[in-house]
């Protein structure tokens, strides 16, 4: 893990190169990119509940925090974007790019993080969730990719941060 930080905001990010399946398929899951991905940004947030079940509860939770992750990525990914990088968030939801053409692939943001952070999996009702080591089930993870080299990004990100838990 390159970066790891947990912030009074409630979430934890850390910042990898690409995995072997973002640089092999760049070009299905944005084909509109003419640079390749130089940072990952995982951002994992935790949860009041484990978001295994679907119930009405935990839907309800995962759209707030998905609010939440889109709100951060909408602003990191400007901020890169007016930098000259490309930049862009895959929505949890769907697991296509938000700003972004969308390609012919979804990306699997609980597989990046399995690869990545070697994180366990749960498999429940045809869903899967990764299982942190202290937060358990009750995460809600999220990935941004750029052409930004890790520095950039991670000086993006803590410029965002800072803003976020001072308000």
């Amino acid at each position: 893990m390159r970066n790891s930080n947990l912030t009074r905001y409630s979430l934890q990010y850390s910042i990898h190169p690409p995995s072997k399946f973002i640089k092999t398929h760049l070009d299905q899951l944005l084909p509109s990119w003419s640079a390749p991905v130089s940072s990952v940004l995982i951002v994992i947030q935790p949860c009041e509940l484990a978001l295994v079940d679907r119930t009405v509860e935990t839907e309800i939770h995962k759209f707030q925090l998905r609010q939440k992750v889109t709100e951060l990525g909408d602003k990191i990914v400007t901020q890169l974007q007016q930098d000259g990088y490309f930049a862009d968030l895959f929505d949890p939801r769907t697991g296509l790019p938000m700003f972004s053409v969308s390609g012919q692939l979804r990306l699997d943001d609980v597989a990046v993080i399995r690869s990545t952070l070697g994180y366990s999996v749960l498999n429940r009702g045809g869903c899967r969730t990764i299982e942190h080591p202290i937060w358990g089930s009750a995460v809600y993870p999220s990935i941004l990719v750029t052409s930004a080299c890790s520095t950039s990004l991670e000086r993006v990100v803590k410029l965002h941060l800072d803003k976020l838990e001072c308000a």
